[in-house]
C-alpha cells in the first residue's frame, strides 16, 4: 500500500518536471526533478515488480541538455507510474 502512494507522488512530481520544461521554467522543472530524485528512494524495491525497477532506473536519464526530450521522458514515465500505482494491491 505504501509503494502505490510512493508511486502516485512520483508520477505527479514528474509530472510537474514536465510541465516546468514545457513552459520553459527550468527551475521549477529542476526542484521536482530533485523532488522525484528523494520519492523514488523512498520506495520499497523488494516489493515492487520487475518492470517498475526497470522504470525506476530510467528516471536518472531524464534530465537532458534536450529540454523538448526531457519533458517528453517526464510525461511518459509520470503515465507508467501513475498507472502503476492505480494496479498495485
Amino acid at each position: 500500500m505504501k509503494n502505490k502512494q510512493i508511486l502516485g507522488a512520483l508520477a505527479m512530481d514528474l509530472k510537474r518536471v514536465a510541465l516546468g520544461y514545457f513552459r520553459g521554467s527550468l527551475p521549477m522543472a529542476e526542484k521536482f526533478y530533485e523532488e522525484a530524485l528523494k520519492t523514488k528512494g523512498e520506495i520499497d524495491i523488494k516489493n515492487v515488480s520487475p518492470y517498475i525497477i526497470k522504470l525506476l532506473s530510467k528516471i536518472d536519464d531524464i534530465k537532458k541538455e534536450d529540454k523538448a526530450r526531457a519533458a517528453e521522458d517526464a510525461l511518459l514515465y509520470s503515465t507508467l507510474f501513475q498507472n502503476a500505482s492505480s494496479v498495485i494491491l
